[in-house]
């Protein structure tokens, strides 16, 4: 029972982000120094994963260098004795065979996108990270997930509590029982009227999963705009099997979000004291609520 599979969807098409994402993918956007990619990755493999599948689409191919090597660069580095940004280059750079591309050829929305992988995860529990969701945690939340899947064997997802007139954007989730991380599931739906929720509980981008889902997924109605809905899809899982809510720890970046996305970058910067240093009187400089800077 061994989560050895994680999927990793980056079809999309960052609309939210452009100008900057008509020839760059979204998910090679930096926080800091890293593209936002390589933190979901680096996650997978934090909780033991053994594969990571991307589910690609047209104009993602820097994405599949990313974890390639650069030769020629490379060697530039290694001349120049430039020996942290050399390492920094390959460290991500995985073993042969361990990542794998299938391609989303119709943008039908994440239910599909999970479909689209179904060969290549097989007959096995897998998981799923949204890369635009990035969340900083002491452990890794797939981590914390891995490990309380151990406990229950149970299809998991990650949650956490939104602003009631922010239940529109998620998927909403209402538990039995709330006593601990772990919360079993009662009932979900996709994104409704704050009037309409069920609770606040949110569905944010980790998710372990069975492979009854790709049965569901195959014959799954479009839903919101078209689209085929992996909550709308689990919500018939609920009716097969036990689901359960994870209340994670760690805080959450929403990178879809152009706030979001400097948000991170921000509270990562800060981390790291010589960036903190320049940082701190810069921002300083810089009105609250709508003072003049002269004031």
């Amino acid at each position: 029972m061994k989560i050895r599979k994680v999927i990793v969807p980056v079809g999309g098409l960052g609309t939210r982000f452009l100008p900057a994402t008509k020839a760059i993918p979204k998910e090679m956007l930096p926080v800091v120094d890293r593209p936002l990619i390589q933190y979901a990755v680096e996650e997978a493999w934090a909780a033991g994963a053994e594969h990571v599948i991307f589910v690609t689409s047209r104009g993602k191919k820097s994405i599949e260098d990313h974890f390639d090597h650069f030769p020629e660069l490379e060697e530039l580095l290694s001349l120049r004795g430039k020996v942290d940004m050399l390492q920094s280059a390959t460290d991500m750079i995985p073993e042969a065979g361990r990542i794998h591309y299938t391609r989303q050829s119709h943008p039908l929305g994440l239910g599909h996108a999970i479909w689209c992988a179904r060969e290549l995860v097989g007959d096995e529990p897998f998981a799923i990270i949204l890369p635009d969701d990035l969340i900083h945690a002491r452990k890794p939340v797939l981590q914390q997930m891995t490990e309380g899947f151990q406990k229950v064997r149970a299809p998991m997802i990650a949650v956490m509590e939104v602003e009631q007139q922010e239940t529109s954007k998620y998927g909403i989730v209402a538990v039995e029982e709330e006593k601990n991380a772990l919360m079993r599931v009662r009932s979900m739906v996709e994104k409704p009227a704050p009037q309409e929720a069920p609770s606040r509980l949110a569905i944010i981008g980790r998710y372990i999963l069975t492979p009854e889902i790709f049965d569901i997924l195959g014959d799954q109605e479009e839903g919101r705009q078209g689209e085929i809905q992996l909550t709308d899809a689990m919500a018939g899982l609920l009716k097969r099997q036990v689901i359960y809510a994870y209340r994670f720890q760690g805080t959450r970046y929403d990178c879809g979000d152009n706030a979001g996305y400097l948000m991170a970058n921000l509270a990562l910067a800060m981390e790291r004291p010589a960036l903190a240093e320049r940082l701190i009187p810069f921002l300083k400089k810089f009105p609250l609520n709508g003072e003049s800077s002269s004031s």
